[in-house]
This record gives C-alpha cells, structure tokens and sequence, in this order.
C-alpha cells in the first residue's frame, strides 16, 4: 500500500455511524500498551484520539447511500486504523 493510501482509509459498512464510534473507541483503548490511543475530542461524527508521541487518529463516520461511510486517518498508527477497518461488517449486497 502507498503512503499516501495508508494516511487517509475509507471503509463502508452495515453499522450505523454512532456504532462505529463506539468501536473505535473500545478498539484504540484496548490495544496493546505500545499502540493504544485514547480519547482525546469528539463530535457528533467523529472522534479523535491521540497515541504514542502525541501521534492522532481520526475517524469520521457519516451515512451515504444507505451505508455507513467511514474515513480514518493517521500517520503512524495505519496498520491500527486498517485493522479496525477490517473488523466492520461489510454491507449487505
């Protein structure tokens, strides 16, 4: 994957948008020690949260075409962001 791929991943899926935030937030908390983020602002949309060295990663999620659309972002923390991705179901064909 490029780097440029690896900052900014999107992801659609059958959860509702405040599910998905729930997610990331027991996701990221509940990582190992070494990679865990934690809480630090959140809207109605999205939430942030900051790791190791101050690093952030953003997730936003927001309905689109009757799926949930969601889009994460981070620089060091891409393999974190794309193993939550993973574990949302997929949508419904």
């Amino acid at each position: 994957m490029a780097a440029a791929a690896r900052t900014v991943q999107e992801q659609s899926t059958s959860m509702s948008p405040q599910d998905v935030l729930t997610s990331a937030r027991q996701f990221f908390s509940q990582r190992n020690p070494l990679y865990s983020a934690f809480l630090d602002k959140e809207g109605p949309n999205w939430v942030t949260f900051r790791g190791q060295g101050g690093e952030e990663i953003v997730v936003a999620a927001t309905m689109k075409d009757g799926a949930t659309f969601v889009t994460a972002s981070t620089y060091l923390f891409d393999m974190q962001v794309a193993r939550f991705l993973a574990t949302l179901p997929a949508v419904a064909q």
